[in-house]
């Protein structure tokens, strides 16, 4: 073999190995998918453990040493900073549970997808400080109410907030901004105050997401 040939030789077999090594474009999304749904199951475990240590500490406060009413509170404690482990959810994962949830309750999926925005920012472990939890923020309350076993399920949540969101239209008429201020105030808020209630958060919120809206 002369020394042409060897290095024929030698070169076919660096591109084998180099192709045995490159990864698809498919593969290597594949794999940034897997970190991003990874880094979630993580957030939600912490949110997790976090919650039983919010029940345990309820348990372990004498009565006489809380404040009025929080006997009732679900959250007494502040919740952990989560920072980029709670990644908003993949869009391909995202939309079709948008989808889904949207046809079953007979929701616009535009409006189901601008209230989980202004909720969560897509993000299926969010917790706020008051303790409404995932896409669509349930309150434990709202939850528990709603049978919702596992509030970090991007489905179970999407579908519970949509089954509620749908009750409160329903409620309202069709009225899409007073089922929105009911979303974020209260029902019963909205009923006393005759319309969305004037609550700097609560006219914010519903403004902000009826802009989200397509033009009819």
């Amino acid at each position: 073999m002369n020394i042409r040939q060897k290095l024929a030789l030698l070169g076919l077999g660096l591109w084998l190995v180099g192709a045995a090594v490159a990864e698809s474009p498919q593969e290597t999304a594949g794999k940034a998918m897997a970190g991003s749904l990874a880094r979630q199951a993580a957030a939600v475990a912490a949110m997790r453990v976090s919650i039983a240590r919010q029940r345990a500490a309820m348990v372990m406060l004498p009565l006489q040493t809380r404040d009025p009413g929080e006997a009732d509170a679900f959250f007494t404690l502040p919740w952990p900073a989560l920072g980029p482990a709670c990644d908003p959810l993949p869009e391909e994962q995202l939309q079709p549970l948008i989808q889904q949830a949207a046809l079953k309750e007979g929701l616009e999926a535009d409006l189901l997808r601008a209230v989980a925005e202004q909720e969560s920012g897509f993000r299926a472990c969010a917790v706020s400080p008051k303790g409404a939890m995932g896409l669509m923020q349930l309150m434990p309350a709202t939850a528990q109410e709603l049978g919702v076993h596992d509030p970090f399920d991007p489905q179970e949540n999407l579908l519970s907030g949509a089954h509620f969101l749908k009750q409160l239209l329903t409620r309202f008429g069709g009225d899409a901004a007073l089922a929105l201020g009911a979303y974020n105030a209260g029902a019963s808020r909205v009923e006393e105050a005759g319309g969305v209630p004037e609550i700097p958060e609560t006219t914010r919120y519903v403004q902000k997401i009826l802009a989200k809206l397509p033009l009819p």
